[in-house]
């Protein structure tokens, strides 16, 4: 066990390596005061190759080369002050632009309830992204009406009870045998009468496309005429997922589309290939399995990240999610007060582990990607977090207090109790105390709230949230 945070090599996030092999070819031509045209198609080159490899469709990378080629070698970029900055500027535009511009809304707006269909192949995770949609509306202060129209899979309509259960809303209590129009149909009249504003069908999915699935689809679409036909789809099926889209949207003309299973390892040839390839936007992503890891696709973040620059809007938005104000101002008393316990360490890896998949996180931070090429930085690890909790949770409440009275034999009991080793319990504890040191330190300079040196008696207004 290493120290806290981090520890083994964790698995690799979607677009690492395109990330590393961009940022690779992308050095090189830092390296020149000045650029030719055959330094930067050496760069495209390498680009394209990295492309294909993260399995972007082909024709999307052949426009795509063509037209960063064509930006790259006109002579605002040749005749620049640092012209390799400026091709990595362009691509990165032209990133934006293949991954749909701008974040795109939810229609929302009309006649009431709102009516939104789900529609994908089985097992792209349209029933979980159904409870998690649901969740998200919720959370803005619509009232969503859950509906299983999968007939097919009794288990579809279970777990869709199960999740409108988990969030107390309401779900149509659909049975297997009955006619999916009929099902639907019925549930917008009863969503009418429980004052829903947004009705959420899980339709059904095959494991692949057929024509009796598009004749039931249509036919909903033709009855309840939705005001949005989302197209879910797995991130790590790659081109599957672009060419399953593109023809999802010749019968039906879908109005955007979720990727499931962003936080994955896949390649993300899907995300760069689909808006181009189908003209609709990518509207949300899934980033993880909890029903509040669904977020609004923003393109230029993504692009950013996958440049290596960072995306510290998302990482504040999901600090701001997870951080209760209330408990944020007792923290920073019990800072000042010298009382921040064992407790509330324990406290703040909890919101951290809400916050989603370290590594991912580490990826919204500015310039991580250039560490993480360090062959001896050591990488997040989700499980040590958990140790770190399991050990503290081990001891009692006098322990997490005053960890002074810890003894060696108290240290003994702890580790067996929570699985771990003395060793561990050991590291545990020095880094709390290092941190307070710190801590105090930090205090000493006028940090949370107090008067630095040179102060005098006035103090420093503290700001009154983590972010602002």
């Amino acid at each position: 066990m290493a120290e806290w945070p981090f520890l083994t090599v964790g698995k690799a996030l979607m677009f690492d390596a395109l990330s590393d092999k961009l940022n690779s070819a992308f050095k090189k031509l830092r390296g020149h005061g000045k650029l030719s045209e055959d330094n930067i198609k050496g760069a495209m080159r390498e680009v394209r190759t990295a492309l294909l490899e993260a399995d972007v469709n082909f024709k999307v990378v052949k426009d795509f080369i063509a037209s960063v080629s064509e930006k790259a070698v006109g002579q605002e970029v040749l005749d620049s002050l640092a012209p390799g900055q400026q091709v990595v500027k362009v691509v990165h535009s032209h990133l934006i632009e293949l991954l749909g511009g701008a974040a795109e809304p939810l229609n929302v707006g009309g006649p009431q309830p709102v009516v939104i269909m789900l529609v994908g192949l089985q097992g792209s995770g349209k029933t979980t992204t159904t409870g998690k949609l649901a969740k998200l509306l919720q959370s803005q202060g619509r009232r969503p009406y859950l509906v299983p129209a999968d007939v097919y899979r009794p288990a579809a309509i279970e777990q869709l009870k199960v999740l409108g259960g988990s969030l107390a809303l309401p779900v149509h209590p659909s049975e297997g045998g009955q006619n999916p129009v009929d099902i639907c149909r019925a549930a917008v009249a009863t969503a009418k009468l429980k004052n829903c504003d947004t009705v959420l069908i899980d339709t059904a999915g095959r494991l692949h496309v057929d024509e009796e699935l598009m004749r039931e689809l249509s036919l909903i679409k033709k009855d309840l005429r939705p005001a949005e036909i989302l197209f879910v789809a797995d991130a790590m099926t790659g081109q599957d997922a672009v060419t399953v889209a593109e023809k999802f949207n010749q019968d039906l003309s879908i109005s955007g589309v979720i990727l499931t299973k962003m936080d994955g390892d896949a390649r993300g040839g899907a995300a760069l290939s689909i808006k181009k390839v189908t003209d609709r936007p990518i509207k949300f992503v899934g980033v993880g399995e909890g029903l509040d890891a669904l977020e609004v696709f923003h393109p230029d973040r993504l692009a950013s990240r996958i440049l290596g620059m960072g995306d510290v809007l998302t990482l504040i938005e999901r600090a701001e999610a997870v951080v209760d104000q209330k408990k944020a101002e007792k923290l920073a008393q019990k800072i000042r007060k010298n009382t921040f316990s064992l407790e509330d360490f324990r406290d703040q890896i909890q919101q951290i582990r809400k916050m989603g998949n370290l590594e991912q996180l580490m990826g919204m931070v500015p310039g991580m990607s250039r560490l993480k090429q360090m062959n001896n930085l050591p990488k997040p690890d989700e499980k040590e977090l958990g140790r770190i909790e399991a050990i503290i949770n081990s001891m009692t409440l006098d322990e997490r207090r005053k960890y002074q009275i810890i003894d060696s034999s108290r240290r003994q009991r702890i580790a067996r109790g929570s699985g771990t080793t003395v060793q561990d319990v050991n590291k545990v504890i020095k880094s709390y105390s290092d941190m307070l040191k710190m801590m105090q330190k930090m205090k000493g300079m006028g940090a949370f709230g107090a008067a630095g040196p040179g102060s005098g008696k006035k103090k420093r207004k503290r700001p009154k949230g983590l972010f602002r």
